[in-house]
């Protein structure tokens, strides 16, 4: 995510980190490389204009020219003027969590709009997902799309996935009729929330606008949500500004940013628009949807990282009955090869090695750009496949995995002996560092894993 901009921008912030003192003349280069850094991430000029003025009149304030570490300041400085720009100027948020008001007589209705093709209808799921785990709500959802092919029984499919309900309807009927039925249904059966799904176009045109409006008209949604691409870039905010000219949106939600290197719309659209920016799409996945966070965002666009969203992924996926068993299993000196795969897993539920990486601090991550993270992965799957050919026996006790079980193992998950050895001496560095972790030894364990590099092991 935002590749090109967190390179170029780390670049500049290595270089004004050790700065004696900040001039003239090193804050105006300074201030260059940030700007072709923000004009290669396809960012609004204006945008552009604001952030470069704000950062330049910071920069060579007082607070920053008396600094002990006035490129430390400025690295501040950098960031703050980032977040700003993208929660509009506000001191803050935009909201509570996810920014998105709720605060009505249920059912809350929330319209989705966009164009097609913007991965709508399974951000709607991905929202329903959300809205069911984190805010404990009971969600139903319909779709009003009655143009494109399967479009409804696309989002019963990714509905039942997210673990909502669905109000079915029919494309013989009328978008505005959908819509009005299933807000009865929903009041009737008592739903928090509804989500309406709207029929999108591969551009903008005046009947798209026109059934839009008159739906919006209808359902008086308490949230108008539109759903953009972000690798379309400066397009992305252009159309987010033609939308809400026709119509009063509440907020945007900015899908395949994971697929963006640029980043340029999620700088520019609250600038530009004047509309928040609520959620951001991180993955295929149906759990996939973030809400967004300017502060967070900035951090990770200089290279900071995002430990907290790290930390938020592991309470989403970690079993922690299962963690503290498992912990538990250690402290006896027990872990054998089905916690081992048991923690491959969880890694994969975690969005696998290229999503942790990329949450990671770019100091931290450096190794990560040498590796092939689609070789990585499979070579993870193929671990799994070796550690399921073997008896619950021989997951137990590695050791008695002599020749002929392993040729056996090798047999049954179509790889060499050879990989059954590397992956066997893997696991092995493994449960020694656990033993270490489990008498309270964290930093002699750090200090083991990056000796014996496990995590080079894994990346083979």
């Amino acid at each position: 995510m935002l590749e090109n901009l967190t390179d170029r921008l780390g670049r500049v912030v290595k270089s004004i980190r050790g700065q004696a003192r900040l001039t003239e003349s090193n804050t105006a280069e300074m201030l260059r490389e940030i700007r072709l850094a923000l004009l290669e991430a396809d960012v609004a000029l204006p945008v552009i204009k604001d952030l470069l003025a704000n950062i330049k009149q910071k920069a060579l304030g007082e607070e920053v020219v008396s600094s002990l570490t006035p490129g430390q300041a400025l690295v501040g400085i950098v960031k703050e003027e980032l977040a700003q720009i993208m929660h509009g100027g506000s001191s803050g948020r935009d909201g509570v969590a996810g920014q998105l008001n709720l605060a009505t007589q249920p059912p809350a209705v929330i319209l989705m709009a966009g164009l097609q093709g913007a991965g709508k209808t399974t951000t709607v799921a991905k929202l329903a997902k959300w809205l069911i785990r984190t805010q404990k709500k009971k969600v139903l959802t319909v779709s009003c799309d009655i143009y494109r092919p399967a479009a409804i029984e696309q989002l019963k499919m990714v509905t039942d996935q997210a673990g909502a309900d669905w109000f079915s309807s029919d494309a013989s009927q009328k978008p505005v009729d959908i819509a009005i039925n299933a807000i009865d249904w929903a009041k009737r059966h008592y739903y928090d929330i509804l989500l309406v799904d709207t029929a999108g176009r591969l551009g903008i045109d005046e009947a798209m606008m026109q059934e839009v409006s008159a739906l919006h008209a209808a359902v008086k949604p308490i949230e108008t949500l539109f759903v953009v691409d972000a690798m379309l870039g400066q397009d992305a905010v252009n159309t987010a500004k033609a939308f809400h000219a026709a119509l009063p949106l509440t907020g945007v939600i900015l899908t395949k940013l994971d697929g963006d290197s640029r980043g340029g719309a999620a700088l520019s659209i609250r600038h530009i628009t004047g509309v928040p920016l609520k959620f951001i799409g991180v993955s295929e996945k149906l759990d996939g949807l973030d809400p967004f966070d300017a502060d967070r965002m900035a951090g990770r666009i200089l290279g900071m990282g995002d430990i907290l969203a790290l930390v938020e992924e592991a309470h989403k996926t970690v079993d922690l009955k299962a963690a503290e068993k498992l912990v538990a299993k250690i402290k006896k000196g027990g872990f054998d090869l089905s916690d081992f795969r048991n923690q491959i897993t969880q890694m994969q539920n975690m969005g696998g090695i290229a999503n942790l990486m990329d949450k990671l601090p770019a100091h931290m991550a450096q190794a990560a750009a040498k590796t092939d993270m689609g070789a990585a992965e499979k070579n993870i799957r193929r671990m799994q496949g070796m550690i399921d050919s073997m008896t619950p026996q021989e997951r137990a006790k590695p050791e008695i995995l002599k020749a002929s079980r392993k040729r056996r193992i090798a047999a049954g998950s179509g790889v060499q002996v050879q990989e059954i050895n590397r992956m066997i001496a893997q696991f092995e560095q493994m449960q020694t560092m656990m033993k270490q972790f489990s008498g309270g030894k964290m930093a002699r364990m750090m200090g083991s894993m990056a000796a014996k590099g496990l995590g080079k092991g894994l990346f083979k």
